[in-house]
């Protein structure tokens, strides 16, 4: 009986690690062609190319990823992946700033928010939207919602996730922000942007309220 549960174990392993090895390269392939649309829908009209160009900027210990765009060498702006923890877990999000540090869009890549409620985080702060959040500028006032006193309406019985979804909104300007000085682009506001992490990260209860 050892012997059989050893093979079966074995040849398992293997098997698993063999499907792996096959699959590899076709995710990797499909995580980066979501990762390049994601980045021409929220920053579009660049002619560089802004993965290849990718640089990593440091927000409270933690290490984002910054993807500038230029056209004809010109700095018109950069896609910036962030993220906070949501209702149901981590939720992740790619926001596209212009020169001046407003947010021109935004592509929700990754989350565990409950469907028909904290989901809705992929379209709710689009332009025209409910909780509308283009055009604003997180270094002049951080993004949160009007029940804590800020000017986004929250998704319906999903606050949690709305606060989450800001504060990587937040984190994601600060990483912008923090970039451009680094490289000596002006026209991006420079002010300091305070998280709020009132909710985002406290223990959720019964529903997403």
């Amino acid at each position: 009986m050892l012997l059989v549960l050893t093979g079966v174990t074995a040849i398992s392993v293997a098997l698993l690690a063999y499907v792996n090895e096959l699959t590899k390269e076709p995710i990797a392939a499909a995580n980066a062609k979501t990762l390049s649309d994601a980045v021409k829908a929220v920053v579009p009209g660049f002619d560089n190319d802004p993965i290849a160009e990718k640089k990593m900027q440091e927000v409270d210990g933690v290490e984002y990823a910054v993807y500038p765009a230029t056209k004809g060498g010109e700095y018109i702006g950069a896609a910036v992946e962030a993220s906070a923890m949501g209702f149901g877990g981590e939720l992740k999000v790619l926001v596209g700033f212009d020169a001046q540090g407003n947010v021109i869009d935004y592509s929700l890549l990754s989350h565990a928010e409950t469907p028909g409620l904290g989901s809705k985080a992929d379209t709710w702060f689009k332009k025209e939207a409910k909780g509308d959040i283009t055009g604003k500028n997180p270094g002049t006032k951080p993004l949160t919602v009007s029940k804590d006193g800020g000017e986004i309406d929250a998704i319906t019985a999903s606050t949690i996730t709305s606060r989450a979804f800001l504060n990587a909104v937040n984190v994601a300007y600060a990483a912008y922000a923090g970039q451009n000085k680094a490289d000596g682009v002006t026209g991006a506001t420079q002010q300091n942007v305070e998280q709020n992490t009132d909710g985002a990260a406290a223990t959720a209860p019964a529903g997403d309220k």
